[in-house]
């Protein structure tokens, strides 16, 4: 005798099926807030949760985009009461000589702004010019400055500024009023202003793919001179969740060809990462194959230069959040 679902049962399954729909623009708005994918993925499961058990309450006075978000804005901010502000290396001490061997100290993983693929935090289609503002509101850099922010400030910035929410709906969501989130919008600008975001502009919002290609070549070939004229002149390497970073093409070649010369002959397969150009970097092995090094970000200036080369070794982690295989045979050469 087949057996049908019961009603209570049919409906819990419709409610899922409507909470799912949002998933997505949530993680990314929790990453946003709170600088970490696997902290963004149970802030979203969290307000997923919650919103299955109150449902029956919600009685529709809003709609249920606004309060799925208001819901994930408090879960989002009781985390950030207890947490540490994440940074990057650049944001935690002076750059180091090239020569050094010693990689720093080793952060916490909750210490670091981490990498996230465009896939769980992006749409895949809309308008285009709001899906720049969105590539742009994930690359690592305006990531890493948002959390200089108080909570209540990230929260109206990413509301009104990447949301394109209005004033008076971002005050509904924070119980607060017009003015006081035009005073939190205008603190929040000031602050980003003074973090020098532009030269982590972008390509407009687009992936340069064009200059992604001609530095995989380089990096792949381990070309020093074509890499050097693929760099900005303030461009900068670092290596979370170590606190170690270089500053400048000259001190970037001299790790390379230094303290990272195990680098030589390594092969690269292309990722989407953070609205910008990545890759996961496998280094060559004894057997013959590659084994995975680490998922490496981009950011550039939109001018054709890199600004900032991100390699987050812990690979363990990422590889598999990319859809990167454990290893590369042999015949991938």
């Amino acid at each position: 005798m087949t057996q049908t679902a019961s009603p209570e049962a049919g409906a819990s399954s419709a409610i899922e099926e409507k909470l799912e729909t949002y998933r997505r623009e949530l993680t990314g708005y929790c990453y946003r807030l709170l600088g970490g994918a696997a902290d963004a993925d149970d802030a979203v499961q969290e307000t997923m949760l919650r919103a299955w058990r109150a449902y029956d309450r919600f009685e529709g006075r809003s709609s249920l985009r606004s309060w799925l978000y208001r819901i994930a804005t408090n879960v989002c901010f009781d985390h950030l009461g207890s947490a540490k502000r994440r940074e990057r290396p650049m944001g935690i001490g002076a750059p180091q000589p090239a020569e050094i061997e010693n990689f720093g100290d080793t952060l916490a993983e909750d210490r670091w702004v981490e990498p996230v693929a465009d896939d769980a935090v992006l749409p895949r289609e809309g308008d285009p010019a709001d899906m720049a503002v969105g590539r742009e509101s994930v690359r690592l850099a305006f990531v890493a400055a948002l959390q200089h922010l108080p909570p209540r400030q990230r929260a109206v910035l990413v509301l009104r500024e990447v949301l394109r929410w209005s004033a008076a709906e971002t005050a509904s969501l924070l119980d607060t009023t017009v003015a006081s989130v035009n005073s939190a919008l205008q603190r929040a600008r000031a602050t980003l202003g003074s973090k020098n975001l532009s030269r982590d502009a972008g390509s407009r919002g687009q992936v340069d793919e064009a200059l992604l290609g001609r530095y995989l070549d380089a990096f792949e070939r381990y070309d020093m001179d074509a890499l050097v004229a693929l760099l900005h002149d303030d461009a900068v390497l670092n290596m979370p969740p170590y606190t170690l970073w270089v500053h400048g093409p000259r001190e970037i070649v001299r790790w390379m060809v230094g303290p990272g010369h195990g680098c030589r002959g390594s092969r690269c397969l292309r990722v989407h990462a953070n609205g910008s150009m990545a890759f996961g970097q496998y280094r060559a092995s004894p057997d013959g194959g590659w084994t995975p090094w680490g998922l490496v970000v981009l950011e550039d200036d939109g001018a054709g230069r890199v600004t900032g080369i991100t390699t987050f070794l812990d690979t363990a982690t990422w590889f598999p959040r990319f859809g990167l295989p454990d290893r590369l045979p042999p015949a991938t050469a």
